[in-house]
């Protein structure tokens, strides 16, 4: 058998040593000569018509471009949907939308002409909470509804399996949105190379994703851009959706010049998704002695302005909803909708780090209700070798969640008599 040269092996990490000596080179420690400086104007309105007016701006000594919609082959981008703008048109859905981009010869000057940008806003009916935006009356995000994705498991007959149900909890769960606060800002530098090509220096986590976004946005062959990922400096999946990119692309590939820029902590928050927030109503049953027979539930993920990963968040979130739990008869419902609230998208776990709030809460509950030991109706319904999932997959193989459970009950004391 051919020795493994990763498996069971101590492999040193190749960017180990470099960051630990400070040496490390991260999209902000990068100059060129000749570099211009960008800068974007970001909406202050969550929902309005705007009308932008650079005139002003532009006569602010140092100033050299100010990119706008109209600048844009192709103003549309987006992982799933084509859905954001790179700088909106006529309409902005959220508190931090990208309005125009500054190119001026320094920072200060930058930031000093998007403070002379005269936005107009005319500001209409928004909606913030996705119960109220699942309405058909409700204020219209984009075009269309504002559900964006519904994603359903059914096994068996919830409805029937309740009636045999000796104990049923029926709770609502909520959760936040949260910021992946990652510790090096989006930073970046893009400029044309010695054959033409368009060449964007930033942290991202999918270079291969950044590439078909700018070409497109540019209307470019995809083998005419290169992205280059230096040293990240934190994601958690914060950086699979375009920021920066395309703005600094399309200034250099207009203006034959390197052009950098750099978020403040501030415009990070803004600028970048977060986790998407979620309201999940639960109901369990389960017989006397405590054995799971049902689960209903409906996940509803505010995916904010923009779709993002919504898919693929609600599909997650759904396969996990039962936990690691055999339930016979499920039915899950969830939906990704959008709002007017900052847009949510990757961050670890996909959905699948909401939903145990609520069914671990829920097996808490019908525990106390049937006055059994919390670790015990977990060992009694947790997945074994042969376990049947929500989603119908048989779990064959490394299933160890009931020895971990019971390890570290019997470490702690745990487990008393039944």
């Amino acid at each position: 058998m051919k020795e493994l040269e990763v498996i069971g092996k101590s492999i040193i990490r190749v960017d180990g040593l470099s960051k630990v000596r400070g040496s490390a080179i991260y999209p902000e420690d990068i100059t060129m000569d000749d570099m211009l400086y960008g800068k974007t104007l970001r909406s202050i309105k969550p929902h309005a018509y705007i009308k932008v007016d650079t005139s002003t701006a532009e006569k602010v000594d140092g100033v050299i471009k100010i990119l706008t919609a109209k600048d844009v082959p192709f103003n549309s981008h987006g992982v799933l949907y084509k859905d954001h703008e790179v700088f909106c048109s006529k309409k902005v859905r959220r508190i931090g939308d990208p309005i125009a981009f500054v190119v001026a010869k320094n920072k200060r000057i930058a930031e000093t002409a998007v403070r002379k940008i005269e936005v107009e806003y005319e500001e209409i009916e928004g909606v913030f909470d996705p119960i109220e935006a699942m309405k058909k009356d409700a204020p219209k995000v984009h075009d269309g509804g504002n559900v964006v994705h519904h994603c359903k498991i059914r096994k068996g007959n919830v409805e029937e399996a309740f009636k045999n149900c000796a104990v049923i909890i029926e709770e609502e769960y909520k959760t936040s949105m949260v910021d992946h606060a990652f510790l090096q800002p989006e930073a970046g530098i893009a400029y044309v190379d010695e054959d033409g090509k368009i060449v964007v220096c930033a942290a991202t986590q999918y270079p291969h994703f950044d590439q078909e976004e700018i070409a497109e946005a540019l209307c470019l062959q995809k083998e005419d851009v290169k992205v280059i990922n230096p040293a990240v400096g934190g994601a958690f999946g914060g950086r699979e959706d375009i920021t920066l990119q395309i703005h600094i692309a399309l200034a250099a590939k207009l203006l034959r010049k390197p052009i950098k820029t750099v978020y403040s902590r501030e415009e990070s928050f803004t600028a970048h998704c977060k986790r998407h927030p979620m309201i999940m109503n639960y109901k369990t049953g389960a017989d006397k002695e405590g054995m799971l027979i049902a689960m209903q539930a409906e996940i509803i993920a505010d995916t904010g302005a923009y779709a993002s990963w919504v898919n693929n968040v609600v599909r997650k979130a759904v396969t996990h909803a039962t936990g690691p739990y055999e339930i016979p008869n499920v039915k899950i419902d969830g939906y990704g909708v959008y709002t007017n609230n900052p847009f949510a998208g990757a961050m670890r776990g996909f959905g699948a780090a909401q939903v145990p709030i609520a069914h671990e809460l829920q097996m808490d509950r019908l525990a106390e209700k049937l006055s059994i030991d919390p670790i015990r109706i977990r060992i009694k319904n947790g997945f074994r070798v042969g376990s049947t999932t929500s989603t119908g997959q048989v779990l064959n193989e490394s299933v160890p969640l009931i020895n971990c459970i019971e390890a570290v009950a019997k470490s702690l004391n745990l487990l008393g008599e039944e």
